[in-house]
């Protein structure tokens, strides 16, 4: 316990702060909503800090843990606290937000304090998901985060804003429902909502069995994975820029860590029966995906497509037993991390561009570098990045699962490399359309570099990306003992006696 509330400030500070937005900020003084929003996002990426400089590495247990009763009736809990798989995710969800506040500041003219206030409600939000220990807690902010997603896609998105955001919402909510199922039936064998007694549970293998099944079409629709991936192209090219990189750094999170705080240690037993399955879903999603993104005349949703087949790494790695599980694991982790850094990095870019020049048609560029020579720079290093490209985050993680894979079985590891060439062969196809060569047109010859608050941003991400890529080790340390606890639960079985 801490002399404050770490985690609830995280949460609560810029939902506040969102609510204010809403109550100061109007479209007269859109000025007024962007500099709260703003001090808001970053004093909620401040208060993350000391999650960093005082976490204890030596230690599975929750940290910065803070619980309190909620609902007596049920036992249910307001129990937040952090290990070393949840950790950075929250310091990302602030970062990001803070991002995604600068991005906007002149972008966005229609509806502006709305605008921002969507945002920092939905990173209090996703803080939330990633600090709650509690099943009812986790499930009620898990939810929550699709009503100010679907705002920022149906309002602020392009011409088919409407039918991305209700496909968003109808595809993440089906799923999430059967989740809420399973959480019932949980509750009515232990009594309680309470994380750590459900991971404890002994539960029979057919129960196990249909809670996986469960659990897998919540979080696999969030991840998203093959074949419920559908309706993340959509989401993507009509949210504004802001909702993609949130979307693709942060929300696409919640599904895979949904997988590590509930699916794998409350039914280990299914875990490994049906791992062979998930892994084949995963492998069709790096190889098959990144197929379908080699043929994307929309720039936008060639990266979107890309962003499936990298999460599809993450699932991979979490599914593959054996003696090269936590390599495996740690790898599919990092992996997220770095999503969130260099996915969150392409789409700004892709917004420089349509601010600019209002399409996103690989067709319509051409010769970008001649008149954009520094933010073809900053292009160029999270092309490279998304590549997987040595000295990148992008490489950190892909290595390692990839590594795990090929100690797991040849093919598996194989299959997850090909990717690696599909992943270059999409992405730099991309860049030497839109950038390479002589000035495709006169929109083009009129184009101006990046403004300062464009290069201030860029220039966050690009140091991340790379810092992580060169020196990962500050966030592989973190996660060490967390992955190992986890992996023991994984390799217990959680069947009675009788069985």
């Amino acid at each position: 316990m801490h002399a404050y509330p770490i985690l609830s400030i995280a949460i609560w500070l810029p939902i506040v702060f969102g609510v204010l937005v809403l109550a100061v900020g109007s479209d007269r003084n859109p000025g007024t909503a962007r500099w709260l929003a703003l001090i808001g996002s970053l004093l909620g990426f401040l208060v993350t800090i000391p999650l960093i400089s005082g976490f204890d590495v030596s230690t599975a247990d929750l940290q910065f843990a803070e619980k309190s009763s909620w609902i007596d009736r049920f036992n249910i809990t307001y129990h937040l606290g952090v290990d070393g798989i949840s950790m950075w995710f929250v310091v990302l969800t602030a970062l990001i937000t803070v991002i995604v506040v600068v991005a906007g500041w002149q972008v966005i003219t229609k509806n502006v304090a709305q605008y921002m206030a969507a945002f920092l409600i939905l990173s209090g939000l996703m803080v939330g998901v990633f600090s709650a220990a509690d099943g009812m807690l986790f499930y009620v902010f898990f939810e929550a985060t699709l009503i100010p997603m679907y705002i920022i896609i149906g309002v602020w998105g392009g011409q088919n804003r409407v039918y991305a955001a209700f496909k968003f919402f109808l595809y993440t909510l089906a799923g999430s429902l059967l989740m809420l199922i399973a959480l019932l039936y949980l509750y009515r064998e232990t009594g309680t909502f309470d994380l750590a007694t459900w991971q404890a549970a002994k539960i029979p293998m057919t129960p196990q069995i249909l809670l996986f099944i469960a659990f897998f079409f919540a979080f696999a629709v969030k991840v998203p994975m093959w074949p419920v991936h559908t309706w993340l192209p959509d989401a993507h090219v009509e949210a504004p820029t802001g909702g993609s990189v949130v979307l693709a750094a942060i929300m696409l999170k919640l599904g895979a860590y949904g997988f590590l705080r509930f699916s794998l240690p409350i039914a280990p037993d299914a875990s490994h029966y049906l791992a062979p399955v998930i892994i084949t879903l995963s492998l069709i999603a790096v190889i098959y995906i990144g197929l379908v993104a080699m043929v994307q005349a929309d720039m936008k949703k060639l990266v979107a497509y890309s962003s499936i087949a990298h999460m599809g790494f993450v699932t991979l790695g979490f599914f593959m037993f054996g003696e090269s599980s936590k390599l495996a694991m740690e790898g599919g982790i990092v992996q997220m991390i770095s999503h969130g850094f260099v996915s969150g990095a392409m789409f700004l870019c892709i917004g420089v561009l349509y601010d600019r020049m209002h399409t996103r048609q690989i067709a319509d560029y051409g010769g970008v570098v001649n008149t954009m020579p520094k933010f073809a720079a900053f292009a160029m290093l999270f092309a490279m990045a998304n590549c997987g490209l040595p000295g990148t985050s992008g490489f950190v993680g892909e290595f390692m699962v990839i590594l795990a894979a090929v100690k797991f079985n040849f093919w598996i590891g194989f299959g997850a490399a090909f990717t690696l060439i599909l992943g270059a062969a999409y992405t730099l196809w991309m860049y030497k359309r839109v950038y390479f060569g002589a000035i495709a047109n006169d929109h083009v010859r009129e184009l101006k570099d990046i403004s300062c608050r464009e290069y201030l941003v860029l220039g966050v991400l690009a140091l991340m990306t790379l810092f992580m890529g060169l020196y990962p080790k500050p966030f592989t340390d973190v996660m060490h003992v967390s992955v190992d606890n986890l992996l023991s639960h994984v390799a217990v079985s959680k069947l009675p006696l009788s069985q």
